[in-house]
């Protein structure tokens, strides 16, 4: 459900929002997109199944990333930082990372806010480049 206020303001109640499957044991919800009236950003949760994660990727513009609960690997810049919740990241855009749940069997969520309402990811390993808000339909 999302409540729109007269000044076009939004209330989302994320567990009545559709959930999108990102395969490998990952699924998204997004938040705030272009749909909404949004301009210079977009957000959204990806939760991960026990031993998921994401294969190494970049953006056309600037990520931030909290950690919302379970235990995450990120790896970025040849280097792998075990993040706990509420841990934070700023990614700059064009930089590869990924996120890995530690866990094999719990579950891990992220939230995620880039910094362009047009934000792409770019798949390393194919060179594949999507919109984001094309994996949410």
């Amino acid at each position: 459900m999302t409540i729109i206020t007269p000044s076009s303001a939004a209330l989302l109640k994320p567990e009545t929002l559709k959930r999108y499957d990102r395969g490998g044991g990952a699924s998204t919800t997004p938040l705030v997109s272009k749909t909404l009236g949004a301009s210079a950003f977009i957000s959204g949760y990806t939760e991960f199944g026990g031993g998921a994660k994401i294969p190494f990727h970049y953006h056309n513009c600037e990520e931030s990333v909290v950690l919302l609960s379970g235990e995450a690997l990120f790896d970025i810049d040849g280097e792998e930082y075990h993040l706990k919740p509420h841990d934070a990241t700023f990614i700059p855009a064009g930089v590869p990372h990924r996120f890995r749940n530690m866990s094999d069997t719990e579950p891990m969520k992220i939230l995620w806010i880039y910094g362009s309402a047009d934000a792409t990811r770019t798949l390393v390993e194919t060179g594949e480049t999507r919109s984001i808000t094309a994996e949410h339909v």
